[in-house]
């Protein structure tokens, strides 16, 4: 019960508590479900192309005719775009709506992904990875600034935990799935197989993503985005091609002295 006289001053107090009030109840109902499906299965894709294809390196290089340097750019690509391109996404989701930036994102990783499936020499393969690669650089900055919006404080740490698991899953699942497709399959499948999740994931978050973030006019520094290409690129290129080259190889050092 609120006993109060009726003067300009206490009119104006109640009215400021009703506005904070009103103002602390949330606006807009989320589907938490369907959006957090949407987000994760297209990471999941994401991830699990990531090293799926590790596998088949030796089938694509007797293949199209290339040496295991070569090849293994299918992988140090991936992992370069995504170094590149991850830190780049947190400018872009200042200038883009969320659905804007989701559908980019999944749309980039079903062409990517049917590309590579259908690639006929190795300069196709390795344009369609680099595509996957950049899809997923959208997804996973966005994902956790999805969960960060529409998930409750006392929930998000549930909510991290889940993208986390499922994050972790697609890396891992990768090689095993891809050795089971390669056993009765061709490597194109490996590729084909997940073009029905990113379809069931683009309708989703078509139809359920909301746009949680505030779009501003924010200026591209050209400095920081260049500086960053050459600081994250050169670091993941060099521990990319270690394996190959040597810890102790020119190539390496140079790479992460220089992104350094």
């Amino acid at each position: 019960m609120v006993l109060y006289t009726k003067t300009s001053t206490d009119h104006y107090a109640l009215k400021e508590f009703y506005q904070v009030s009103t103002s602390s109840t949330p606006k807009q109902q989320f589907k938490n479900g369907p959006i957090m499906a949407a987000l994760l299965v297209a990471g999941f894709v994401g991830l699990f192309s990531e090293t799926a294809l590790n596998i088949a390196f030796v089938e694509l290089s007797s293949i199209f005719k290339i040496d295991p340097t070569t090849v293994q750019w299918l992988a140090t690509g991936y992992f370069l775009t995504l170094g590149i391109l991850v830190p780049v996404s947190g400018i872009l989701m200042q200038k883009f709506t969320t659905r804007q930036m989701f559908i980019t994102s999944v749309v980039l990783l079903l062409v990517g992904t049917v590309l590579a499936a259908v690639a006929p020499v190795f300069g196709v393969l390795l344009v369609g990875r680099v595509i996957q690669a950049a899809g997923l650089a959208i997804n996973l900055p966005l994902t956790q600034n999805v969960i960060f919006t529409i998930f409750p404080p006392n929930k998000r740490g549930a909510a991290m935990g889940v993208m986390g698991l499922v994050m972790l899953a697609g890396p891992s699942l990768g090689p095993t799935v891809a050795g089971l497709i390669l056993d009765t399959l061709s490597w194109h499948y490996i590729f084909w197989v997940t073009v029905p999740f990113l379809l069931f994931s683009l309708i989703f978050g078509f139809i359920y993503l909301p746009n949680v973030n505030e779009i501003r006019k924010v200026s591209i520094d050209a400095l920081s985005v260049i500086l960053s290409t050459i600081g994250f690129g050169g670091i993941v290129y060099g521990f990319s091609v270690s394996g190959v080259e040597g810890w102790t190889s020119g190539t390496v050092l140079g790479a992460i002295i220089v992104g350094c």
